[in-house]
């Protein structure tokens, strides 16, 4: 059975009801389109999250975590 229903972020559950990852290849540009343009400052938005994700460890639910901490 699949849903079609939105997830969080405007993502959608995969058919066992997971919400789907964002893509690694997925730029900080268009991260910030959703989470605003305050989102990773410093980092250019060319930047894959994948290269943020090596390089701090942490996951796109974390990162919007400490943003919204700030």
């Amino acid at each position: 059975m699949s849903t079609k229903e939105p997830g969080l972020d405007g993502r959608h559950r995969d058919e066992d009801g997971r919400i789907s990852e964002k893509h690694g290849n997925t730029l900080v540009g268009t991260l910030r389109e959703t989470y605003g343009p305050g989102f990773l400052p410093g980092v250019p938005p060319d930047t894959k999250l994948e290269t943020i994700r090596e390089k701090t460890g942490k996951s796109l639910s974390e990162l919007v975590e400490e943003q919204h901490k700030k």
